[in-house]
């Protein structure tokens, strides 16, 4: 099965402000019944991709005997709908696409405090500081570019010089994309408020080339259509994969900011486990598992995402993760996604 991200992004607002539970379910997917603890089975509420993460769960369930009755929706939606349901949530994984959600979830002390012997697996700066979720894997921010439109001497120093005239034009953006939200969030928690409403403001007056999400803009850089876009590194491994083809062989390149520019954040997708949870030993199983060599490199070869835990090698056409020079943003403090939001549709790149 392919594993692709081709699907539509829910802004946070929406996803905190209305949901449908019938909206949230996964077709035949039953998850109504809370297990038992070490019954053999787990409720895992995914904010992740089905076609992305649906074989690693049959791995999980192959190896251990433990079934996993996942709910799919997007993360947003999951998010909203665990803080809906509180302690009745029949759900014992939160596995989210972004540090934010995360974050979102546990301020209403809902996750349990992992094992320092499962969190110690993962750096610090991609896991919570108070042990209540932990980072799985890694993905950066980066100025995807055509070589034949913008020469490699001619990239931009910092994510915000793409607010000047020479780029009018010029720049991809998917403002409802929830990478972009995370990574405006982080301008906010760096620089300010301020700051992040003058970059929106003149990204918006530099008339951006809007898209749906990542991969269309990649897809438009490599043909030309659009010289430079702004999105995550594994989207080029994703294109690659669907055209048959290898990164390298794509025109499409991609850009790291120097020197801790916000715009080469790395954010992670990671969990955080229920409270009703907290002694399952299914749940722990299932921890442990997403942290093992073979989930981390699933990561690495079929999503191209960073894994982040030692010992594991990243995607072939990306620096390595510790090589990144990456802004000075606790991901921690990503949590306020919902004012982000507002932030961009008061910004006018979302209609």
């Amino acid at each position: 099965m392919l594993v692709t991200r081709r699907t539509t992004s829910v802004l946070l607002a929406a996803g905190l402000l209305t949901f449908g539970l019938a909206a949230c379910g996964s077709g035949d997917e039953d998850a109504t019944d809370p297990g038992k603890p070490d019954d053999k089975q787990i409720t895992v509420y995914s904010g992740r991709n089905e076609q992305l993460v649906k074989p690693l769960l049959e791995k999980f369930t192959e190896q251990t005997g433990i079934a996993v009755k996942p709910r799919y929706a997007t993360t947003a939606q999951l998010a909203a709908q665990l803080i809906e349901e509180g302690d009745k949530s029949p759900a014992d994984v939160f596995f989210a696409q972004d540090a934010g959600a995360l974050g979102t979830v546990a301020k209403r002390g809902m996750f349990s405090t992992l094992p320092e012997a499962t969190t110690t697996k993962v750096p610090p700066t991609y896991r919570a500081g108070n042990g209540q979720w932990v980072g799985l894997s890694a993905r950066a921010r980066v100025l995807a570019y055509n070589p034949d439109l913008v020469p490699a001497d001619q990239l931009p120093k910092s994510v915000f010089d793409l607010t000047g005239p020479a780029w009018k034009g010029k720049v991809g953006v998917a403002p409802t994309n929830a990478s972009f939200q995370a990574f405006v969030t982080a301008i906010r928690v760096q620089h300010g408020d301020a700051k992040a409403e003058e970059f929106l403001a003149g990204l918006k007056a530099n008339d951006p080339q809007i898209r749906d999400g990542n991969i269309k803009i990649v897809e438009d850089v490599n043909s030309g259509t659009v010289p430079v876009g702004l999105v995550n590194h594994y989207y080029l491994g994703e294109v690659a994969k669907e055209q048959g083809t290898t990164p390298d062989a794509l025109k499409v390149k991609l850009h790291f900011f120097p020197g801790g520019d916000t715009g080469a954040l790395v954010n992670v997708a990671g969990l955080g486990v229920l409270n009703r949870s907290a002694t399952d030993p299914d749940v722990q199983k299932f921890v442990d598992f997403m942290l093992g060599t073979e989930a981390q490199t699933y990561f690495a070869e079929q999503t191209f995402e960073y894994p982040v835990v030692a010992g594991v090698h990243g995607p072939a056409y990306v620096p390595p993760l510790a090589d990144l020079a990456v802004p000075d943003v606790d991901l921690n403090d990503l949590d306020t996604l919902d004012a982000t939001v507002t932030m961009i549709k008061n910004s006018g790149l979302v209609p």
